[in-house]
């Protein structure tokens, strides 16, 4: 796979308030840092949880991600569909084997995303049918994207690390 030549991206509206979840986030880049280039940013809220704010953020997430022909956006959201873990790597794998050079991960805040992010999604996944609060829902993305990467190279973090590829059916 040509995941050495892919970025990864996680935009997200607001910072990671809670110690917790910064901790988690820096531990997972640090891990993920081993395989692939990624960087976490964070956009600011919009004012108010109505319809506006969602529009300001969502213009701020697609503003900050510019992202070009070379680029995959992915917004995170419930009505996204769900992936098993050897189905994250897949993706990951056939991106990057398709010349991708960054895939950008986008998380709303608590109105969720703009239609705009939405409609503009390479890709609307979701993280599963649970409600997960904004900070959570960044640290289980960033375990998803670390865990996919291990599933590419087969090392034993994955519960299935006996040959274990993305090519291995989910």
């Amino acid at each position: 796979m040509g995941g050495g030549r892919v970025k990864i991206e996680i935009l997200a509206v607001d910072r990671l308030r809670a110690e917790w979840a910064r901790l988690a986030m820096a531990d997972y880049l640090g891990r993920i840092r081993r395989y692939v280039p990624i960087e976490r940013r964070d956009v600011k809220a919009g004012r108010g949880g109505n319809g506006r704010g969602r529009e300001e953020e969502g213009k701020r997430l697609l503003r900050t991600a510019a992202i070009g022909s070379a680029d995959r956006l992915v917004a995170l959201t419930s009505e996204g569909g769900g992936l098993g873990s050897p189905a994250w790597a897949r993706m990951a794998a056939e991106w990057g084997n398709d010349g991708v050079g960054r895939m950008v991960f986008v998380v709303g805040g608590a109105g969720g995303l703009s239609p705009k992010v939405l409609a503009d999604a390479h890709r609307a996944l979701s993280l599963g049918p649970q409600t997960l609060s904004h900070e959570l829902a960044q640290v289980v993305l960033a375990e998803q994207i670390y865990r996919a990467w291990t599933i590419l190279r087969g090392e034993p973090y994955h519960k299935r690390a006996a040959g274990n590829r993305a090519d291995i059916p989910a």
